[in-house]
């Protein structure tokens, strides 16, 4: 059995489905980030990681685009339901057999997101991986298998919204990371520039 699962087992979903409450409205993938949008940040991390990258957005989808990779709002754009409703959406256009969600608003995440927590999910058998780091779980960082959906669906229009309270009827497996600074998201403006001051991490190269 591999330790891990191939880049080429795994599609990389950016979550930018959001209103941007927090940040006045504003479409938060798209904020300006030491000189790129945010998601743009997590698209550069993701694609070394995995086989392909799409993005789930509901709104500005003609700026997505302009990113080179398939964009994709919920089936109800204007109800702004929830990343679930992004994983949704992910799932339903999945041709790998996992599905790798991270938020476009934590430009700093892992460079070996996808390798460890695949290694997590052999190890354990599991259905789903999530990152866990100082104690906390963090469930948009999570590693799904792709028959998923049909399961998805029935929690969805039984009323859930909560990943964790999803995963709970799943085989989900937590996977520690060492360094909170690496999973840092940014709700709000201030928030933003002070992380465009902080440390830098090591900076993926466009593919």
């Amino acid at each position: 059995m591999p330790e891990t699962l191939a880049p080429d087992a795994i599609t990389g979903l950016i979550l930018a489905g959001g209103r941007g409450s927090r940040m006045g409205g504003s479409d938060k993938g798209l904020q300006p980030f030491r000189g790129l949008p945010l998601a743009m940040h997590a698209l550069l991390r993701l694609q070394t990681q995995v086989d392909m990258v799409m993005i789930n957005a509901n709104r500005n989808l003609a700026a997505y685009e302009a990113f080179g990779i398939p964009v994709w709002p919920d089936a109800d754009p204007l109800a702004y339901a929830g990343p679930l409703a992004g994983f949704a959406t992910g799932l339903t256009h999945c041709d790998t057999p996992w599905l790798l969600t991270v938020p476009c608003d934590c430009p700093l995440f892992p460079l070996d997101l996808a390798q460890r927590l695949g290694q997590g999910a052999v190890d354990a058998s599991a259905e789903v991986a999530m990152a866990r780091v100082g104690g906390r779980t963090q469930p948009v960082f999570c590693l799904l298998r792709a028959d998923l959906l049909e399961s998805l669906t029935r929690f969805l229009d039984g009323g859930g919204s909560k990943i964790d309270a999803w995963t709970a009827t799943l085989h989900t497996v937590e996977v520690d990371f060492d360094h909170p600074g690496d999973f840092e998201n940014v709700n709000s403006l201030p928030e933003l520039r002070a992380l465009e001051q902080a440390a830098p991490s090591p900076a993926p190269t466009v593919r």
